[in-house]
């Protein structure tokens, strides 16, 4: 059984910095793209970063650039991201997904965890 647990969430101020960690079981982790979204209220799922299965290459989108970094650790079985520099637009819950190709569509993940909650106040 595939399992994908974030962690690291929380409520930070403006400007502020969190890390979030995704441990995986039950797959090939060392041969699976991983990627990060995040959902606001009222909003749709949106790519923030991924990263390829050996971490030679790493994707961001554009509002996050030189503000979020994605690693993994292969002998861990895990990803994280470290956010820095947070905005208030920022809050979402952010969730950890695996797949075979490090897109930005959703649709190119198989498994995603529950979420956490990132809380930006201004």
């Amino acid at each position: 059984q595939v399992q994908l647990v974030e962690s690291g969430g929380g409520l930070v101020q403006a400007g502020g910095s969190v890390r979030l960690d995704c441990a995986a079981s039950g797959l090939p982790f060392s041969a699976s793209a991983m990627g990060w979204f995040r959902q606001a209220p009222g909003q749709e799922r949106e790519f923030v970063a991924a990263i390829s299965w050996d971490g030679g290459s790493a994707y961001y989108t554009d509002s996050v650039k030189g503000r979020f970094t994605i690693s993994r650790d292969n002998a861990k079985n895990t990803v994280s991201l470290q956010m820095n520099n947070l905005r208030p637009d920022d809050t979402a819950v952010y969730y950890c997904a695996a797949g075979r190709l490090s897109r930005a569509t959703p649709s190119s993940y198989d498994y995603w965890g529950q979420g956490t909650q990132v809380t930006v106040s201004s």
